[in-house]
């Protein structure tokens, strides 16, 4: 005869019969989870046992990510909201570590147990229900982990500070070195034969030959098709990052902006004398390369590439001694990077745009009731202190307002230009030298095929 089982016996059986699992394995990328299974070790193992036991299986889910910290992992995430949803009832994994190393992931688990939403958590030596003692059990075995966890952390940087103060780098080697493979001298970088060389070219060239950061950049890209050890172009911030790095004359500071600085026992690629000449080239080109305001940029757009027009001074040394300065006009090569738009001196970009003033109407630069003010305001200086009347016919009137406007692009001030050429900022396109118009009832998308050419343009003034 079966004997009589108890209601809390009979109400067990039931959500056991009810329940259906989800298979969660997971292995960290870090190097301290060597030992733990690999996933599909993990997945192997459980389903043996969940064959063993008679368990639903629904479902299986695997990932491959660090859970010392809360919240970071989208799978488990994923699976807890499911369990909110009753999706699954219960979970089956290798290890209670495999679940959480951390305080909040372990809260959110022992959460769904007391709502009631989680019945079990099936590990291969264990099992854990909504019980006091085996939620308690298992809130140990987490706070086991992160314990483990967090002594981990504290033991790697303590290693890494003894690293470092024997002059051994303690990350990735930078570019022009290499990581040595010794397990025992992980940190110990050597000299890479192919790149080293070429560094040692960058600080050589920026030092003696007062090449700036963006030549240096064109002349590895360019000339020497050079390439980082992940295979790609070095950036113009990658350049800058080299030449800016003590790490290559043999010193090195960790962490950084620390001040605690250390004398490396990697093989410096240059000397401290180069490394500071480069950086008192460095100091000067970064004056150059502020950021500063010309009358003519933001105001056309590239006939080639339909990037902006961008401006750059450059300085030049004469034989008397003094220095000439010039500024140019070209493309930003931001759409892009090799469009062949030719460069334009500043002088040369007046005389275009004086050609356009020419023809167009004066009205279209929506500035006509101003200037026409400032001529009023000339003439009545003119009338006060010169005597003349200052009258005007109606057509001298326009002439003097063409002319002032062609002064004002000549000799106004940045602000001035940028305010006459406002109106048509969206409408002006430049390419080889020639500045163009676009015509009033051209979608600015089909710019390069309804160019209107300077002497295509009527005259309406």
């Amino acid at each position: 005869m079966t004997p009589t089982r108890t209601k809390d016996e009979q109400e067990k059986a039931v959500v056991e019969e009810k329940i259906r699992y989800c298979l969660y394995a997971r292995k960290s990328t870090e190097s301290e989870e060597r030992q733990v299974l690999s996933i599909d070790s993990q997945i192997k193992e459980m389903l043996q046992l969940a064959e063993r036991e008679g368990l639903d299986v629904a479902e299986i889910r695997r990932e491959s990510h660090s859970a010392k910290s809360t919240g970071q992992r989208p799978v488990y995430n994923e699976l807890l909201t499911d369990i909110r949803q009753r999706k699954f009832g219960g979970i089956l994994t290798w290890a209670p570590d495999r679940l959480s190393r951390n305080a909040g992931d372990l809260g959110a688990i022992v959460d769904l147990m007391d709502q009631g939403l989680l019945h079990e958590i099936r590990t291969y030596g264990q099992r854990f229900t909504n019980s006091p003692n085996e939620k308690f059990m298992l809130m140990i075995l987490g706070s086991t982990a992160k314990l483990e966890n967090d002594h981990r952390g504290e033991n790697v940087k303590r290693g890494l500070r003894t690293r470092v103060e024997m002059g051994l780098w303690p990350g990735v080697a930078p570019l022009g070195y290499l990581n040595q493979g010794l397990m025992d001298k992980k940190c110990q970088v050597i000299v890479d034969p192919i790149r080293s060389p070429i560094i040692k070219q960058m600080f050589e060239k920026l030092a003696y030959e007062k090449w700036s950061g963006r030549k240096i950049y064109n002349w590895l890209k360019h000339d020497l098709n050079f390439k980082t050890r992940g295979n790609k172009t070095l950036t113009l911030g990658g350049v800058y990052r080299v030449l800016d790095n003590p790490f290559y004359y043999g010193k090195f500071e960790r962490p950084r902006d620390s001040g605690n600085w250390y004398e490396g026992k990697h093989k410096p690629t240059i000397t401290k004398e180069l490394f500071d000449l480069g950086q008192t080239q460095l100091k000067r080109d970064q004056i150059v390369r502020e950021n500063k305001e010309f009358a003519f940029t933001k105001l056309f757009t590239c006939g080639l590439c339909q990037s902006g027009i961008s401006a750059e001074d450059k300085y030049k040394k004469l034989r008397d001694g003094t220095t000439a300065h010039y500024i140019y006009y070209g493309c930003t090569r931001a759409r892009d990077r090799d469009c062949k738009n030719q460069y334009i001196r500043e002088e040369e970009l007046i005389a275009e745009l004086l050609k356009i003033f020419d023809q167009i109407n004066i009205n279209e630069l929506g500035m006509k009731t101003k200037l026409q003010d400032e001529i009023k305001r000339f003439s009545h200086f003119q009338q006060t202190v010169f005597g003349s009347d200052g009258t005007q016919e109606a057509d001298e009137a326009e002439v003097n307002i063409r002319a002032y406007a062609k002064y004002l692009l000549r000799q106004g001030s940045i602000s001035e230009k940028r305010e006459l050429l406002g109106n048509l900022r969206s409408r002006l396109v430049y390419l080889n030298k020639k500045i163009t118009l676009l015509t009033s009832s051209s979608p600015k998308s089909n710019a390069t095929g309804r160019l209107l050419s300077v002497c295509q343009i009527p005259t309406l003034g």
